[in-house]
């Protein structure tokens, strides 16, 4: 049996010490325990690699809320989820390595282990105006009250990412620090500014919005001029500074500071000769092992007043990822075809192809059978004044309703040219050959009559609970369970026999 492929990445077990640099002399970071860090300072930004941290809890409270507050990104069509049982709390610390979301960048997860060593699972986290607010979720056996008191003012709290956060966060950072790269160099190259862009959830490729599309030909000098830069081992830097009305705004892509931020700092990402941008979130120190692969497929998005397009990327884990699903699903299908890796695309066209000659052929058996069963069912209105007759068939056809009504069309069709205008009423049933409670049996009443038609059509519903309806000649339903002709079968005789033709 193969074992499918696996792969890691590793980032510096260290944080350059140069990462993080205060460029304003008169700016600090609080160290009043009582006081919280503001965001633009805090330890997940200063270090994104640190996984632990000592700190002490300002101030905690139970939500509102039975869920974190939304982002807004989720959109209308997300429907709200069932509201949980446990309850939630909103706990500011004077510091923290769980990340609040900003800058496009969702929010971490974590743990936080109060003083007397209990475990508390952090779900989500927020900037509210310049303070993150840590969302935590009670396990059943854990008490509200019990919560307030160990995260009361002061108290010592622990926090970490966990193995499972510290994955998210790695993912993060790589994505969000790719996509300044990718942003820096499609403006600097190809004059094309990020319009938006979405650090999409694990495993899928996040994207970048801009205002055209890229031919093939600058996708691919795009992919490799970042590469170049990658491979070339481009240092990541942090620069903070205090924030005044000055220095908001920014002559870049970027969106800037949020309006509604009140921490008071400018945190500016660079990237080593190549960006300068304001952004919030977690960075990667390098992008030395950040290999960057832009998918060829583009995405059109068309407003009511311009349009745009989405670039699709990968980096990081994530890359790390779709490179080793794609090859365990490659070389999957290759034994299932029997055959190498890179004959794959030959012999599923070749399947594909057979299987299209496969089902035209099935079409013209079923309409050479639609006509041998029209012209039975022709022959019995020779020998009578009228037809009235039920017809089961034991089909595995893909599409029986039209097999049905071929019959109908071609008997029809049959009577025309014949002129027996003779009155008939049928009733066409087709199951499969394996039933169960969930099978679906279709049937197709056709007839001279209309109202005969309708009259039939009504009395299945109300005897079968047949579901259809039908206009003129035709009327068609699905019966769902298992049809049998003993006591389905009887009922549509019994019905038959009961209208007059």
């Amino acid at each position: 049996m193969a074992m499918a492929a696996t792969a890691t990445l590793s980032p510096p077990s260290v944080i350059p010490p140069a990462y993080h640099r205060i460029v304003s002399p008169t700016l600090i970071i609080p160290s009043d325990p009582l006081k919280p860090i503001p965001v633009g300072l805090l330890a997940c930004q200063r270090d994104p690699l640190l996984r632990g941290l000592a700190t002490t809890s300002v101030s905690c409270r139970e939500s509102q809320s039975a869920a974190p507050p939304s982002n807004g990104r989720e959109g209308k069509k997300k429907k709200a989820a069932p509201a949980p049982t446990a309850p939630l709390l909103e706990v500011i610390l004077h510091d923290t390595i769980i990340f609040p979301e900003g800058g496009g960048q969702p929010s971490d997860i974590g743990i936080l282990t109060s003083s007397d060593g209990e475990l508390w699972d952090v779900v989500e986290a927020k900037r509210l105006g310049g303070h993150a607010v840590h969302y935590v979720r009670l396990r059943l056996e854990q008490k509200i009250d019990h919560a307030i008191q160990v995260f009361s003012p002061g108290a010592l709290v622990g926090v970490s990412l966990g193995e499972e956060g510290y994955k998210r966060r790695l993912d993060h950072a790589s994505m969000h620090t790719s996509q300044h790269l990718l942003s820096a160099v499609l403006e600097n190259k190809l004059n094309l500014p990020t319009l938006a862009w979405s650090l999409t959830a694990w495993p899928t490729p996040s994207y970048v919005e801009l205002p055209r599309g890229l031919t093939p030909e600058e996708i691919t000098f795009m992919q490799e001029e970042c590469n170049r830069l990658v491979f070339e081992g481009r240092s990541v830097y942090i620069e903070v500074e205090e924030l005044h009305d000055a220095n908001k705004v920014y002559d870049t892509p970027s969106v800037g500071i949020p309006e509604d931020y009140t921490g008071g700092v400018k945190r500016t990402v660079i990237i080593d000769g190549v960006d300068r941008n304001p952004c919030c979130g977690t960075h990667a120190p390098t992008i030395h092992n950040l290999q960057l692969f832009i998918l060829p497929q583009t995405e059109t998005l068309a407003r009511s007043t311009a349009s745009s397009v989405r670039i699709y990327f990968l980096a990081g884990p994530r890359l790390l990822a779709h490179l080793t699903s794609s090859h365990t699903f490659l070389s999957a299908t290759a034994g299932i075809m029997s055959c190498g890796a890179p004959q794959v695309p030959e012999r599923v066209q070749q399947v594909v192809d057979d299987r299209r000659r496969a089902t035209k052929r099935v079409e013209d058996l079923e309409a050479e059978l639609a006509t041998s069963v029209a012209d039975r069912l022709l022959s019995s209105l020779s020998d009578r004044g009228a037809l009235v007759r039920h017809e089961h068939r034991t089909d595995d056809t893909g599409n029986a309703l039209g097999f049905l009504s071929a019959i109908t069309t071609r008997f029809a069709d049959r009577v025309a040219e014949k002129a027996k205008e003779k009155p008939c009423l049928l009733v066409l049933s087709s199951s499969p050959s394996a039933q169960s409670a969930a099978s679906t049996t279709v049937v197709l009443i056709f007839g001279s009559d209309d109202k005969k038609v309708t009259e039939v059509g009504d009395a299945l519903k109300a005897k079968l609970n047949v579901k259809g309806g039908g206009k003129g000649a035709r009327w068609s339903g699905k019966f769902t369970g298992v049809w049998k002709d003993g006591r389905e079968g009887t009922v549509v005789r019994d019905i038959l026999d009961s209208v007059e033709v």
